[in-house]
């Protein structure tokens, strides 16, 4: 691992609602699994983010019912990538999940990268105490 000398905050990108029938119980077991890249991603010295974190509160206070009703889709997608423009980096985790390719493809346009492997992120290193 490369090392670099500031705190990245990096979005992990990945299935959450593909190939899930929209089931609760797949997409919960989901959302674990990208959570599941978090801490490595903090032990390297950074901050982790995942769109749903922000998102699914946003959605259910905003009287959100049911996965892909109106506001689903008017507040889901546009978090993620109202992100993406304060995130520095992006981990894109493998599996077919169309938001997680937009987030890859808005991040590449913005020049923003974007890791595949949790082992090719840089590790922060202190030039001083935090």
């Amino acid at each position: 691992m490369s090392e670099i000398n500031h705190r990245l905050m990096i979005l992990i990108a990945g299935p959450y609602r593909s190939g899930t029938g929209d089931d609760p119980a797949k997409m919960a077991a989901n959302l674990r699994h990208l959570e599941t890249a978090s801490y490595p991603i903090f032990q390297a010295g950074h901050l982790p983010m995942i769109g749903e974190w922000v998102a699914l509160p946003i959605w259910h206070t905003a009287g959100g019912q049911a996965v892909g009703d109106e506001l689903y889709d008017d507040i889901l997608h546009p978090t993620a990538g109202r992100l993406i423009d304060r995130c520095d980096a992006i981990l894109r985790l493998p599996g077919a999940s169309k938001g997680a390719d937009n987030d890859v493809r808005l991040a590449q346009a913005r020049g923003i990268p974007v890791y595949e492997r949790i082992e090719d992120i840089p590790v922060y290193h202190a030039q001083a105490q935090d």
